[in-house]
């Protein structure tokens, strides 16, 4: 697992793709840096496509290039319009901007195919008619060669008359493939005969029902580089066994660019899991109420959850670029969110789980306005008044009847400080008849208007709180880990749900701004953490969701479990 000096040491430090980028620069290979962030679009995107997204965006920017958004749309079967624009937005939402360059793989179809026939052409290509069973039953292991299929020296006018068969549709889903002629006993197994194109008789988001053949994602995504003129072709360490035939591709066929593939660590988070497979079937089994869930790891999650997209940002740059696969904990991305918000979300005060506190000689009937900074560090933030009245409403939690060592909140005869206003002190318990405590009775001391003593005694604790008769009613949402294990089993990941993921209290208050303000700007609950306005949330119903607590809690928890 990473640690945090580790991430602290390479946030300032360069890593070796830009410096190759450098390199190239200086001797004259590339004058001009073009990157791509190439999805495919049959699935939302995660927080370990923020750190390819980063890298690919960040190095065209600080190089002066440009980053392409392709989107490698091969599969019809998988690909949706709903994934093509959430891609897009998400790639924005998290700051970056492709201008005029945004292209599909499905934008160079008829090129590929004239690709495709080219390599039939030289020798290099044929039509397999087994089934994909036995392709991959031929195809050996790590230890034993592959065995030749008994189509692979089929005649070029044969292969080229089957595969413009393949392409006018006479033949039915698997019938046929069209595969390469590289070497059934090399060591790499892609460059076993691997398949270029199959049969697919689906609607293409974009081409319709135009075609009847799909290219595969290794013919297609090298050949969609030459094309747009890529110079770094920047994938994850799983591509660097493809990287071979992706450069077989570029030397066998007439490719107006020679672009070249570089890997680089992918990211991985305890307590998450970012298979695509897994997040497919969280969302189709409803262990999650859908793509954006707060709990899930996507980007359209992370920003319902309140994440800025600074914080992302900040955190990538934290975990740097090697070449060596690792597990960042998932505290240190907490950690970089908490810091962007402790800087840029403003104070309020919310009581999660009320109780009712009457405070007997506060005159009954009569008010007043308390100021409150809405940032302590920055002054430029300034100042909101909060009401004060007879009847407010504390944290249940903090109020013990017999309380232990150590706890300074309120407990009879107890006198604590409410935030921005008066010392209070506990008088009475009130239960009902089950023996609940519903309510605490307090006086006050109105010397201490403003949260200080005229005789300088102390107290040991300040308690957030708001008026009971001014206060709004909220629903607000805990969200914790998705999993209980720090490395989740992808195999069985409904055995390691965590329960607990999500916690809705109904009953909460919070500061009445709330009800007219339906900007969704992050906000810090004073003790609490930080929140963010649902988009369920109206002004009749106001919906928080908590981003991030005040500090990491769950390290105890998980060690619990």
């Amino acid at each position: 697992m990473i640690s945090s000096a580790t991430l602290l040491r390479r946030e300032a430090g360069r890593d070796f793709i830009r410096d190759i980028v450098a390199a190239d620069l200086a001797s004259g290979r590339h004058r001009t840096i073009v990157t791509r962030f190439p999805p495919e679009p049959n699935g939302y995107l995660h927080i370990g496509h923020a750190k390819s997204i980063c890298l690919n965006f960040g190095i065209a920017k600080e190089f002066g290039g440009r980053c392409h958004l392709r989107f490698d749309d091969t599969n019809p079967t998988k690909e949706e319009q709903e994934y093509l624009d959430a891609i897009e937005r998400d790639v924005r939402w998290l700051g970056f901007d492709w201008g005029k360059h945004l292209y599909h793989a499905s934008d160079y179809f008829e090129r590929l195919y004239e690709w495709a026939e080219d390599l039939i052409e030289h020798g290099k290509a044929y039509v397999d008619d087994q089934s994909p069973h036995d392709i991959r039953a031929s195809r050996g292991t790590l230890t034993e060669p592959g065995r030749n299929s008994p189509y692979r020296d089929r005649s070029v006018a044969e292969n080229l008359d089957l595969f413009r068969r393949m392409r006018a549709g006479e033949f039915p889903n698997g019938a046929r493939v069209l595969r390469a002629k590289i070497d059934m006993a090399s060591g790499n197994i892609n460059l076993r005969d691997p398949v270029l194109y199959r049969i697919l008789h689906a609607k293409h988001p974009r081409t319709g029902t135009a075609w009847s053949i799909y290219p595969s994602y290794d013919f297609a995504h090298g050949q969609s580089d030459a094309i747009e003129g890529i110079t770094h072709s920047i994938c994850t360490l799983e591509f660097e066994d493809h990287r071979p035939l992706y450069d077989w591709f570029i030397d066998n066929l007439p490719v107006p660019s020679r672009p070249h593939q570089y890997e680089f660590a992918r990211l991985n988070l305890t307590y998450t899991v970012l298979s695509k497979r897994v997040l497919t079937e969280l969302v189709r089994q409803g262990h999650v109420s859908g793509w954006d869930d707060p709990r899930m790891p996507t980007l359209a999650g992370l920003r319902r959850r309140g994440v800025p997209p600074a914080a992302i940002r900040e955190f990538v740059k934290r975990v740097g670029v090697a070449k060596a696969n690792s597990v960042v904990d998932v505290a240190m991305f907490e950690h970089a969110i908490r810091e962007v918000l402790n800087r840029t979300a403003m104070r309020r005060m919310a009581v999660l789980r009320p109780l009712r506190v009457i405070i007997e000689n506060y005159p009954d009937g009569a008010g007043e306005q308390l100021e409150a900074v809405n940032h302590p560090d920055d002054p430029a933030a300034g100042t909101r008044t909060i009401r004060f009245g007879r009847e407010i409403f504390v944290e249940r939690d903090d109020f013990m009847e017999n309380p232990p060592k150590k706890f300074y909140r309120l407990s009879p005869g107890r006198e604590v400080r409410l935030r921005y206003a008066y010392f209070i002190t506990c008088r009475e318990v009130v239960k009902d008849a089950a023996g609940e405590v519903v309510a605490l009775r307090c006086t006050y001391d109105p010397a201490t208007r403003g949260g200080n003593a005229p005789d300088g005694r102390k107290v040991q604790a300040t308690l957030h709180w708001v008026s009971a008769a001014n206060s709004a009613p909220a629903e607000v949402r805990l969200y914790n880990q998705l999993f209980l294990r720090a490395e989740p089993n992808a195999a069985d990941f409904a055995a390691d749900l965590n329960p607990q993921s999500l916690e809705v209290l109904t009953d909460c208050r919070v500061e009445p701004a709330f009800v007219g303000d339906n900007v969704h700007e992050p906000v810090q609950f004073e003790r609490q953490g930080y929140f963010y306005r649902d988009s369920d949330s109206t002004a009749g119903r106001l919906v928080f969701n908590r981003t991030v607590g005040l500090r990491d809690s769950w390290a105890k928890v998980a060690g619990a479990t």
